[in-house]
């Protein structure tokens, strides 16, 4: 059984590719920092294409910038589900089975890999193209923001297939222990992008303008060549992997083995970004211009996920990896290591930011109302970040352990709480600070949930789950 969670392995073991064997026997510390760094790196450059989008579609007026941020949950949704929950699928069963030295076993879950990846993308087009007219007209969007809400997202999400390809293939990548290719592509084609997205939206000699279509064109773009890269790194055999050029007769268990882990950190993923998408609504009962502040400051929160993922992924990788060797108690110290750092970072990130609101929020827009409720968000839930880094980096570690039960109920609790809560506070005080402070609790409860679980040894069942 791959993905059972056994006593220390023994020192005879099946022989591993020389990444494999670095995630299981290498010094943990160091080499936990020197995966994360090229990752967590790549992973702020990623994060930050969509704030390079949203200044150059600032420049376009407040209805381009409201209309970016009634999209943003949703594009973020299927970021955080195709990268962190499915994708953390991949890379978890991907690690697992080269720790257990299972090289036949990871081919199989390439292909298997793929083959989702083209149906749920395809499944996302088609949801967002039906449904996003009318999700963003609930969530508060009339007139010119609603237009340019409804532009913006069906160019991005009519290439839900590349985006998801890039983060399927990525993870395959760094499943296999190779942090490093994937930042260089990342970096690269971050760097075109900043050249291309404005060329695109505002136009350049020849090139007619396209306004906030021209945002989602680059971006898809941008996903469509690096997943070219991704698959030539591969099928060229360069790294630990060298699956068939052909797809081998698909078995169901590979695909399971991904859902399995998948469809529970979906879960996850879609709570945090529910729990998101509904603030925006309730921040709409009160004005646009809450929804414009809000949507600018939960930026920085949205920017933490892609951050922390960048630890998340080594911590997931060496964890699976050390899991499928039958090593629990060295993975258990890599989940609290990742925790730490996690929690450090990204509290210091929420203080600083409750601390200077404006030098965060003048970087969208300038409009005196948007600031003003931008900064009262960030001066509310900005201390409560490190919660979040902490149970991310667990949920991440939890997702290579294939065990998501504990973080999965501790993200149902944020929704509950942040949503829930915050509708109640706004409908008795008519503003937003009630919404925020129950966002605020929401954050506390799902860091402290998972840690709580982890130290209660969610990890020490052994069965499927």
């Amino acid at each position: 059984m791959h993905d059972r969670i056994g006593t220390e392995g023994a020192a005879a073991g099946p022989r591993l590719d020389p990444g494999t064997h670095r995630l299981v026997h290498a010094p943990v510390v160091p080499t936990l920092l020197r995966l994360a760094l090229p990752n967590t790196l790549v992973m702020l450059v990623q994060g930050s294409i969509g704030l390079v989008e949203t200044y150059f579609v600032a420049r376009l007026g407040l209805d381009a910038l409201a209309g970016m941020a009634l999209v943003f949950p949703l594009l973020m949704t299927l970021q955080m589900i195709s990268a962190g929950a499915v994708g953390g699928g991949v890379l978890s069963a991907v690690a697992r089975a080269l720790g257990a030295g299972d090289r036949e076993r990871a081919h199989a879950l390439v292909w298997s890999a793929v083959v989702l990846t083209l149906a749920l993308g395809a499944a996302v087009t088609a949801a967002a193209l039906i449904f996003g007219p009318s999700l963003y007209g609930a969530m508060g969007g009339t007139g010119g923001a609603l237009a340019a809400a409804v532009t913006y997202s069906s160019i991005v999400f009519a290439g839900a297939i590349p985006l998801w390809m890039f983060n399927t293939l990525a993870a395959v990548i760094r499943g296999a222990g190779d942090m490093a290719f994937p930042a260089r592509v990342v970096s690269a084609g971050a760097v075109v992008l900043v050249l291309v997205s404005p060329l695109l939206i505002f136009g350049a000699g020849p090139a007619p303008p396209l306004g906030v279509a021209g945002g989602g064109v680059a971006v898809v773009l941008y996903y469509a060549i690096g997943s070219l890269a991704f698959a030539w790194r591969i099928w060229s055999g360069r790294g630990a992997l060298r699956p068939p050029a052909r797809p081998p007769r698909l078995a169901w268990g590979p695909m399971r083995e991904i859902l399995r882990v998948g469809a529970a950190s979906s879960i996850v993923s879609l709570s945090t970004n529910v729990t998101i998408i509904a603030a925006t609504a309730i921040a709409g009962t009160v004005s646009e211009a809450a929804i414009a502040g809000y949507g600018a400051g939960v930026r920085l929160e949205y920017l933490l996920v892609p951050l922390v993922f960048g630890l998340g992924a080594p911590v997931a990788a060496m964890v699976g990896a050390c899991i499928g060797a039958g090593r629990r108690d060295r993975a258990l110290q890599i989940a609290w290591i990742g925790a730490a750092l996690a929690g450090g970072v990204t509290e210091a990130i929420g203080l600083a930011a409750a601390v200077f609101p404006e030098a965060w929020l003048r970087l969208f827009a300038d409009d005196p109302q948007m600031i003003a409720v931008g900064a009262s968000y960030l001066r509310i839930v900005g201390p409560a970040y490190g919660f979040f880094g902490a149970g991310l980096a667990l949920y991440f570690a939890s997702q290579g352990a294939g065990r998501l039960r504990w973080p999965m109920t501790a993200a149902l609790a944020r929704a509950l709480i942040g949503a829930g809560g915050g509708w109640i506070a706004v409908r008795w005080l008519g503003d937003s600070a009630g919404l925020f402070a129950a966002l605020a609790v929401g954050l506390a409860v799902f860091g402290a949930g998972n840690a709580a679980a982890l130290l209660g040894g969610a990890w020490r069942v052994d069965r499927r789950r």
